[in-house]
Protein backbone atom coordinates (compact mmCIF):
# COMPACT_ATOMS: atom_id res chain seq x y z
CA UNK A 1 0.00 0.00 0.00
CA UNK A 2 2.73 2.58 0.64
CA UNK A 3 4.60 2.23 -2.08
CA UNK A 4 1.27 2.73 -4.73
CA UNK A 5 1.95 5.67 -6.71
CA UNK A 6 -1.63 7.00 -7.42
CA UNK A 7 -2.73 8.01 -10.26
CA UNK A 8 -3.47 11.39 -10.80
CA UNK A 9 -5.62 12.87 -13.80
CA UNK A 10 -4.12 16.53 -14.73
CA UNK A 11 -6.28 18.00 -16.96
CA UNK A 12 -4.91 20.79 -19.50
CA UNK A 13 -7.06 23.83 -18.72
CA UNK A 14 -7.79 26.53 -21.15
CA UNK A 15 -5.22 25.93 -24.43
CA UNK A 16 -4.97 29.60 -24.78
CA UNK A 17 -3.57 30.19 -21.28
CA UNK A 18 -0.53 28.91 -19.45
CA UNK A 19 -1.95 25.74 -19.00
CA UNK A 20 -0.27 23.44 -21.42
CA UNK A 21 3.05 25.28 -21.12
CA UNK A 22 3.13 24.75 -16.95
CA UNK A 23 2.02 20.72 -17.56
CA UNK A 24 4.70 20.13 -19.94
CA UNK A 25 7.21 22.07 -17.62
CA UNK A 26 5.67 20.03 -14.27
CA UNK A 27 6.28 16.53 -16.51
CA UNK A 28 9.85 17.45 -16.95
CA UNK A 29 10.63 17.30 -13.66
CA UNK A 30 11.69 13.57 -12.39
CA UNK A 31 10.68 13.95 -8.95
CA UNK A 32 6.61 13.65 -10.13
CA UNK A 33 7.31 10.30 -11.64
CA UNK A 34 8.61 9.23 -7.98
CA UNK A 35 5.71 10.65 -6.66
CA UNK A 36 2.69 9.64 -8.83
CA UNK A 37 1.86 7.92 -12.12
CA UNK A 38 0.59 11.56 -14.21
CA UNK A 39 -1.97 10.97 -16.79
CA UNK A 40 -3.14 14.12 -19.37
CA UNK A 41 -6.46 14.88 -20.14
CA UNK A 42 -5.91 17.12 -23.11
CA UNK A 43 -5.12 18.10 -26.48
CA UNK A 44 -2.03 16.29 -27.76
CA UNK A 45 -0.89 18.72 -30.52
CA UNK A 46 -1.27 21.95 -28.03
CA UNK A 47 0.80 20.16 -25.86
CA UNK A 48 3.59 19.55 -28.61
CA UNK A 49 3.63 23.23 -29.37
CA UNK A 50 3.56 24.14 -25.61
CA UNK A 51 6.44 21.57 -25.33
CA UNK A 52 8.71 23.34 -28.32
CA UNK A 53 7.49 26.84 -27.08
CA UNK A 54 9.12 25.79 -23.12
CA UNK A 55 12.39 24.41 -25.86
CA UNK A 56 11.09 20.94 -24.07
CA UNK A 57 12.49 17.43 -25.45
CA UNK A 58 9.59 15.22 -24.03
CA UNK A 59 7.37 12.98 -26.70
CA UNK A 60 3.88 13.36 -26.41
CA UNK A 61 1.80 9.82 -26.69
CA UNK A 62 -1.53 10.00 -27.83
CA UNK A 63 -3.98 7.36 -25.96
CA UNK A 64 -7.13 6.78 -25.82
CA UNK A 65 -7.62 5.36 -22.48
CA UNK A 66 -5.96 5.30 -19.27
CA UNK A 67 -5.01 1.47 -19.18
CA UNK A 68 -2.60 2.26 -22.35
CA UNK A 69 -0.56 4.51 -20.12
CA UNK A 70 2.93 3.84 -19.49
CA UNK A 71 4.04 6.55 -17.07
CA UNK A 72 7.85 6.93 -18.65
CA UNK A 73 9.88 9.87 -17.42
CA UNK A 74 10.42 11.71 -21.21
CA UNK A 75 7.46 10.50 -22.39
CA UNK A 76 4.36 12.48 -21.60
CA UNK A 77 0.99 10.12 -21.85
CA UNK A 78 -2.19 12.14 -22.90
CA UNK A 79 -5.82 11.05 -23.20
CA UNK A 80 -6.05 13.24 -26.45
CA UNK A 81 -9.72 14.86 -26.97
CA UNK A 82 -8.47 16.86 -30.51
CA UNK A 83 -10.24 19.71 -29.60
CA UNK A 84 -8.21 22.74 -30.30
CA UNK A 85 -7.64 23.96 -33.46
CA UNK A 86 -3.71 24.16 -34.65
CA UNK A 87 -4.32 27.97 -35.89
CA UNK A 88 -5.45 28.92 -32.05
CA UNK A 89 -3.82 31.76 -30.61
CA UNK A 90 -2.18 31.81 -27.49
CA UNK A 91 -3.70 34.78 -24.68
CA UNK A 92 -6.99 35.35 -26.62
CA UNK A 93 -10.00 34.52 -24.70
CA UNK A 94 -11.44 31.78 -27.10
CA UNK A 95 -15.00 30.16 -26.44
CA UNK A 96 -13.46 26.74 -27.95
CA UNK A 97 -10.86 27.18 -25.87
CA UNK A 98 -13.51 27.09 -23.48
CA UNK A 99 -15.58 24.63 -23.95
CA UNK A 100 -12.78 22.69 -23.78
CA UNK A 101 -11.75 23.07 -21.17
CA UNK A 102 -14.98 21.67 -19.73
CA UNK A 103 -14.42 18.74 -21.85
CA UNK A 104 -11.53 17.92 -20.45
CA UNK A 105 -12.70 18.10 -16.54
CA UNK A 106 -15.90 16.25 -17.69
CA UNK A 107 -13.65 13.54 -18.75
CA UNK A 108 -11.02 13.31 -15.54
CA UNK A 109 -14.53 12.75 -13.36
CA UNK A 110 -15.25 10.25 -15.40
CA UNK A 111 -12.12 8.39 -15.06
CA UNK A 112 -12.01 9.06 -11.43
CA UNK A 113 -15.64 7.58 -11.24
CA UNK A 114 -14.52 4.27 -13.21
CA UNK A 115 -11.59 3.85 -10.60
CA UNK A 116 -9.27 4.79 -13.51
CA UNK A 117 -7.37 7.59 -11.62
CA UNK A 118 -6.84 8.28 -8.22
CA UNK A 119 -7.34 12.20 -7.78
CA UNK A 120 -7.55 15.21 -10.40
CA UNK A 121 -5.10 17.75 -10.82
CA UNK A 122 -6.52 20.69 -12.96
CA UNK A 123 -4.39 23.57 -14.63
CA UNK A 124 -6.39 26.74 -15.00
CA UNK A 125 -9.02 27.68 -17.13
CA UNK A 126 -10.62 30.74 -17.73
CA UNK A 127 -13.99 31.76 -16.32
CA UNK A 128 -15.11 34.64 -19.32
CA UNK A 129 -14.08 31.60 -22.20
CA UNK A 130 -16.19 28.40 -19.78
CA UNK A 131 -18.90 31.42 -19.96
CA UNK A 132 -18.48 32.13 -23.93
CA UNK A 133 -18.69 28.26 -24.48
CA UNK A 134 -21.70 27.58 -23.28
CA UNK A 135 -20.70 25.99 -19.57
CA UNK A 136 -22.18 28.75 -16.88
CA UNK A 137 -19.99 27.87 -13.79
CA UNK A 138 -18.13 30.52 -11.24
CA UNK A 139 -15.35 28.08 -11.54
CA UNK A 140 -13.64 24.45 -11.43
CA UNK A 141 -15.19 23.85 -7.59
CA UNK A 142 -18.88 24.37 -8.81
CA UNK A 143 -18.55 22.57 -11.70
CA UNK A 144 -17.00 19.43 -9.96
CA UNK A 145 -20.33 19.32 -7.74
CA UNK A 146 -22.26 19.51 -10.58
CA UNK A 147 -20.32 16.89 -12.62
CA UNK A 148 -20.17 14.56 -9.69
CA UNK A 149 -23.80 15.22 -8.59
CA UNK A 150 -22.31 16.35 -4.47
CA UNK A 151 -24.86 19.14 -3.22
CA UNK A 152 -21.85 20.69 -1.40
CA UNK A 153 -17.98 20.61 -1.70
CA UNK A 154 -15.62 23.27 -0.13
CA UNK A 155 -12.08 25.16 -1.55
CA UNK A 156 -9.31 24.74 0.59
CA UNK A 157 -6.00 26.45 -0.30
CA UNK A 158 -2.66 25.33 0.71
CA UNK A 159 0.57 27.12 1.42
CA UNK A 160 3.34 26.58 3.32
CA UNK A 161 2.50 26.45 6.96
CA UNK A 162 -0.72 27.63 6.60
CA UNK A 163 -4.27 25.95 5.55
CA UNK A 164 -7.59 27.40 4.79
CA UNK A 165 -11.33 26.21 4.14
CA UNK A 166 -13.64 28.39 2.93
CA UNK A 167 -17.26 28.38 4.29
CA UNK A 168 -18.55 30.68 1.29
CA UNK A 169 -16.55 31.21 -2.21
CA UNK A 170 -17.52 32.89 -5.63
CA UNK A 171 -20.27 35.19 -4.29
CA UNK A 172 -20.84 38.61 -3.13
CA UNK A 173 -19.61 39.52 0.15
CA UNK A 174 -23.34 40.44 1.17
CA UNK A 175 -24.86 37.57 -0.53
CA UNK A 176 -21.89 35.31 1.82
CA UNK A 177 -23.20 36.47 5.07
CA UNK A 178 -26.44 35.61 4.49
CA UNK A 179 -25.42 32.09 2.93
CA UNK A 180 -23.52 31.22 6.04
CA UNK A 181 -25.80 29.24 8.53
CA UNK A 182 -24.68 26.68 11.54
CA UNK A 183 -25.20 23.71 9.40
CA UNK A 184 -23.30 25.06 6.29
CA UNK A 185 -20.31 25.78 8.73
CA UNK A 186 -20.50 22.68 10.84
CA UNK A 187 -20.52 20.41 7.44
CA UNK A 188 -17.53 23.03 6.27
CA UNK A 189 -15.34 22.13 9.15
CA UNK A 190 -16.44 18.24 9.44
CA UNK A 191 -15.38 18.02 5.26
CA UNK A 192 -11.48 19.92 6.47
CA UNK A 193 -11.17 18.17 9.22
CA UNK A 194 -11.89 14.49 7.75
CA UNK A 195 -9.49 15.82 4.81
CA UNK A 196 -6.82 16.10 7.46
CA UNK A 197 -7.28 13.19 8.94
CA UNK A 198 -6.79 11.26 5.65
CA UNK A 199 -3.33 12.75 4.96
CA UNK A 200 -2.09 12.21 8.21
CA UNK A 201 -3.13 14.34 11.12
CA UNK A 202 -5.21 12.12 13.74
CA UNK A 203 -6.82 15.28 15.49
CA UNK A 204 -6.53 18.76 13.40
CA UNK A 205 -6.10 21.90 15.35
CA UNK A 206 -8.64 24.33 13.52
CA UNK A 207 -9.24 27.91 14.02
CA UNK A 208 -12.65 29.37 13.09
CA UNK A 209 -12.44 33.18 11.57
CA UNK A 210 -15.17 35.67 12.79
CA UNK A 211 -17.43 37.30 10.33
CA UNK A 212 -16.98 41.07 11.44
CA UNK A 213 -13.94 42.96 12.80
CA UNK A 214 -12.62 40.97 15.76
CA UNK A 215 -15.13 38.83 14.93
CA UNK A 216 -17.83 41.13 16.72
CA UNK A 217 -16.28 41.83 19.89
CA UNK A 218 -19.11 41.15 21.99
CA UNK A 219 -21.68 42.93 20.06
CA UNK A 220 -20.00 45.73 19.25
CA UNK A 221 -19.69 45.55 15.21
CA UNK A 222 -21.90 44.09 13.16
CA UNK A 223 -25.67 42.49 14.12
CA UNK A 224 -24.94 39.43 15.76
CA UNK A 225 -23.93 37.06 13.21
CA UNK A 226 -21.11 35.50 15.09
CA UNK A 227 -23.20 34.37 17.76
CA UNK A 228 -25.95 33.34 15.10
CA UNK A 229 -24.11 31.49 12.37
CA UNK A 230 -21.06 30.10 13.57
CA UNK A 231 -20.90 29.84 17.79
CA UNK A 232 -23.39 26.95 17.49
CA UNK A 233 -21.78 24.75 14.97
CA UNK A 234 -18.08 24.98 16.48
CA UNK A 235 -20.02 24.24 19.78
CA UNK A 236 -21.57 20.93 18.28
CA UNK A 237 -17.87 19.59 17.48
CA UNK A 238 -16.58 20.86 20.55
CA UNK A 239 -19.09 18.44 22.09
CA UNK A 240 -18.34 15.67 19.53
CA UNK A 241 -14.44 15.98 20.38
CA UNK A 242 -13.17 18.19 17.48
CA UNK A 243 -10.83 20.48 18.41
CA UNK A 244 -12.39 23.62 17.36
CA UNK A 245 -11.85 26.89 18.55
CA UNK A 246 -13.25 30.18 17.40
CA UNK A 247 -14.95 32.10 16.37
CA UNK A 248 -11.64 34.29 16.32
CA UNK A 249 -10.66 37.98 15.00
CA UNK A 250 -9.35 36.85 11.19
CA UNK A 251 -6.60 39.01 11.49
CA UNK A 252 -4.67 37.72 14.56
CA UNK A 253 -6.00 33.72 13.78
CA UNK A 254 -3.66 33.86 10.04
CA UNK A 255 -1.30 35.16 11.95
CA UNK A 256 -1.42 32.57 14.76
CA UNK A 257 -1.93 29.69 12.09
CA UNK A 258 1.25 30.63 10.22
CA UNK A 259 3.31 30.62 13.35
CA UNK A 260 1.81 26.89 14.00
CA UNK A 261 -1.12 27.32 16.23
CA UNK A 262 -3.70 25.76 14.13
CA UNK A 263 -3.34 23.07 11.51
CA UNK A 264 -6.45 24.58 9.63
CA UNK A 265 -8.14 27.80 9.33
CA UNK A 266 -11.76 28.24 8.48
CA UNK A 267 -12.95 31.18 6.06
CA UNK A 268 -16.17 32.62 6.17
CA UNK A 269 -15.78 34.57 2.66
CA UNK A 270 -13.31 34.44 -0.67
CA UNK A 271 -10.86 37.51 0.11
CA UNK A 272 -10.76 36.46 4.03
CA UNK A 273 -9.09 33.01 2.83
CA UNK A 274 -7.47 34.18 -0.46
CA UNK A 275 -6.01 37.08 0.61
CA UNK A 276 -3.10 35.63 3.13
CA UNK A 277 -2.80 32.80 0.92
CA UNK A 278 -1.65 35.15 -1.90
CA UNK A 279 0.35 37.14 -0.28
CA UNK A 280 2.40 34.12 0.20
CA UNK A 281 2.99 33.79 -3.21
CA UNK A 282 0.83 32.69 -6.23
CA UNK A 283 4.09 29.62 -6.77
CA UNK A 284 2.96 28.73 -3.12
CA UNK A 285 -0.76 28.19 -2.96
CA UNK A 286 -2.49 25.00 -3.84
CA UNK A 287 -6.52 24.51 -4.46
CA UNK A 288 -7.90 21.58 -2.48
CA UNK A 289 -11.75 20.74 -3.58
CA UNK A 290 -12.78 18.67 -0.72
CA UNK A 291 -16.36 16.98 -0.20
CA UNK A 292 -15.88 15.26 -4.00
CA UNK A 293 -15.49 11.24 -3.89
CA UNK A 294 -12.28 11.58 -5.65
CA UNK A 295 -9.59 14.60 -4.29
CA UNK A 296 -8.74 17.50 -6.76
CA UNK A 297 -6.16 19.94 -6.37
CA UNK A 298 -5.34 22.59 -8.15
CA UNK A 299 -2.63 25.71 -9.17
CA UNK A 300 -3.74 28.51 -7.22
CA UNK A 301 -3.38 30.91 -10.53
CA UNK A 302 -5.44 31.99 -13.67
CA UNK A 303 -4.78 31.39 -17.17
CA UNK A 304 -2.28 34.09 -17.04
CA UNK A 305 -3.00 35.20 -21.03
CA UNK A 306 -0.40 38.44 -20.92
CA UNK A 307 2.51 35.71 -20.54
CA UNK A 308 0.92 33.00 -22.12
CA UNK A 309 2.66 31.09 -25.55
CA UNK A 310 5.94 32.73 -24.25
CA UNK A 311 7.25 29.76 -22.39
CA UNK A 312 8.10 31.72 -19.45
CA UNK A 313 5.40 30.68 -17.39
CA UNK A 314 5.93 29.25 -13.29
CA UNK A 315 5.31 25.36 -12.94
CA UNK A 316 5.81 25.52 -9.11
CA UNK A 317 2.29 25.64 -8.17
CA UNK A 318 1.38 22.80 -10.54
CA UNK A 319 4.53 20.93 -8.72
CA UNK A 320 2.72 21.50 -5.62
CA UNK A 321 -0.50 20.56 -6.45
CA UNK A 322 0.71 17.36 -8.06
CA UNK A 323 2.60 16.19 -4.50
CA UNK A 324 -0.55 17.82 -3.04
CA UNK A 325 -3.10 15.42 -4.81
CA UNK A 326 -0.86 12.07 -4.65
CA UNK A 327 -0.35 12.66 -0.99
CA UNK A 328 -4.08 12.76 -0.37
CA UNK A 329 -4.96 10.73 -3.26
CA UNK A 330 -7.11 7.66 -2.86
CA UNK A 331 -5.01 4.37 -2.47
CA UNK A 332 -5.97 1.31 -4.64
CA UNK A 333 -2.50 -0.73 -4.11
Amino acid sequence: MSNYLPVIGITMGDAAGVGPEIVVKSLAHDIVYKQCRPLVIGDARRLERATQIVGGTAKIRRIKEAAEARYEPGTIDCIDLDLIPDDLPFGQLSAVAGDAAYRFIARAVELAEAKQIDAICTAPLNKEALHAGGHKFPGHTEMLAYLTGVDEVSMMLVAPQLRVIHVTTHIGIIDAIRKIEPGLVQRTIERGNATLVKAGIANPRIGVCGINPHAGENGLFGYGEEEEKIVPAVKVLQERGLDVTGPLPADTLFFRAGRGDFDLVVAMYHDQGHGPVKVLGLEAGVNVTVGLEVIRTSVDHGTAFDIAGKGIADERSLLEALRQGAELATRRG
